[in-house]
């Protein structure tokens, strides 16, 4: 039997191989062509509907194994699979293949006095790691991005997920093979072990240019705090609905509802609900109202529980909790520069909304605010690189340096400088 110090120089053995693989693989789809990567997405998005019996049957097994071992309703929402999520698991590879391939492109030029050309232009980042939990449908999205981008990409993700996570990659791998692109450009670490996470923290050896974590606070603030390469990530997803004075009644009970309520367990579902004092008699129980009968729970301040007495009663540390589940907090604030205040003292800097008619109340907050999406009259789930137009997103970050908001292809690559000359000496 092995001891425990055999176990972790295994699992730094295979790790290191992974590594190796990846930075290999990374070096050819770094000169793929786009219609070879869009052949292996399409093949892929064929692989995974022809395995939607088996992608299910994984699932039944990991969600089956969450709920005995209690996890939360959002917690189990985020891991189960059903037919409708896996046809737009396959359409977002499908979608993907018909982005414009990022690769090579030149995003700016400019020529020098002395006659020197000079461009910009765009390359892989190399090899990409993902850690996940509980969101089988990252594989794919994950591997797909990637891949289009021209990356190699090493995925872990958690026990809760293992099963379906390996039948989704056994498809993609199926799609790479199609194309005649390396199976080793998208790898599934084949071990649950932490001490995996730990190797891919310490980059492989070089061999790991970025990590991305997809998963809960603790395992986002580990990658954050111990990572030895860059990150791209976002610690919660404390996200605001804020009504003005000037916004639509309706326009405001629709949205607001659609932000806490539709999906509750994604990062971009609403947390608080700030509404303007000035608007409170009208727009205020209207919204509760809506939001109570969708079986959502209000935790509110006492002055908001004097309009609304149905609320639960919110402390300090309900303002700036990430539920991810049927629960908002609210409150009122003197307009939109409360709504400001309130919202840079509590907020992750995800994503954060305002409803209001008063064009000139959008401008102060949407340049007041310093979170990485600001939405104007619409829902904060709309926080999603698939609806951005970005064919899917492998994350969303909220750090200020290369990627901010949903991380898609364009962000998933680097850039060189390319300069031409005719012989030219510096003097």
């Amino acid at each position: 039997m092995l001891d425990k110090t055999d176990v972790e120089s295994s699992v730094e053995a295979v790790m290191a191989d992974i590594g190796r693989r990846a930075r290999a693989a990374a070096r050819k789809l770094a000169v793929a062509p786009r219609k070879q990567k869009d052949t292996a997405l399409v093949a892929m998005a064929d692989a995974v509907n022809a395995a939607i019996p088996a992608i299910l049957e994984a699932n039944e097994k990991d969600v089956a194994r969450a709920q005995e071992s209690g996890m939360t309703a959002a917690f189990v929402d985020r891991l189960t699979l059903n037919p409708a999520r896996i046809i737009a698991m396959s359409e977002g590879l499908r979608a993907i293949a018909e982005l414009a391939d990022p690769v090579g492109e030149t995003i700016s030029a400019w020529e020098r006095p002395n006659g020197l050309k000079i461009e910009r232009v765009r390359t892989p980042l190399g090899v990409v790691g993902v850690i996940y939990e509980s969101r089988p449908n990252v594989t794919a999205d994950a591997g797909a991005l990637c891949l289009k981008a021209g990356n190699a990409v090493i995925l872990r993700g958690g026990s809760d997920s293992a099963n379906s996570s390996r039948a989704i990659h056994a498809a993609l791998a199926e799609g790479l093979r199609a194309a005649g692109l390396p199976e080793d450009a998208i790898q599934i670490v084949p071990t649950t072990d932490r001490a995996a996470v730990g190797e891919m923290l310490k980059g492989l050896s070089g061999n790991l240019d970025v990590i991305v974590p997809r998963g809960g606070k603790s395992l986002v603030a580990r990658v954050q705090d111990e990572a030895r390469v860059p990150v791209f990530a976002h610690l919660e997803g404390i996200c605001h609905v804020y009504v003005d004075r000037s916004a639509d009644l309706s326009m405001a009970v629709d949205v607001t509802a659609n932000a806490k309520m539709r999906r509750t367990g994604i990062c971009g579902s609403a947390e608080t609900l700030l509404v303007d004092r000035a608007a409170a008699a009208t727009h205020l129980a209207p919204i509760l109202v809506e939001l109570a009968a969708r079986g959502c729970e209000i935790r509110a301040t006492d002055e908001v529980r004097a309009l609304y007495p149905a609320a639960h009663v919110a402390d300090e540390a309900d303002f700036s909790t990430e539920y991810l589940d049927a629960i908002i907090s609210v409150a009122l604030v003197d307009g939109v520069e409360g709504a400001i205040d309130h919202i840079e003292g509590h907020s992750s800097h995800h994503t954060e909304a305002i409803l209001a008619e008063d064009a000139a109340a959008v401008e102060v907050f949407m340049n007041g605010i310093d979170s990485a999406i600001l939405i104007h009259n619409a829902s904060t789930q709309f926080a999603d690189g698939g609806e951005f137009g970005m064919g899917g997103e492998i994350g969303i970050a909220t750090g200020k340096m290369h990627a901010r908001g949903p991380v898609g292809v364009e962000q998933l690559t680097s850039f060189n400088y390319r300069v031409r000359g005719s012989g030219q000496i510096r003097p």
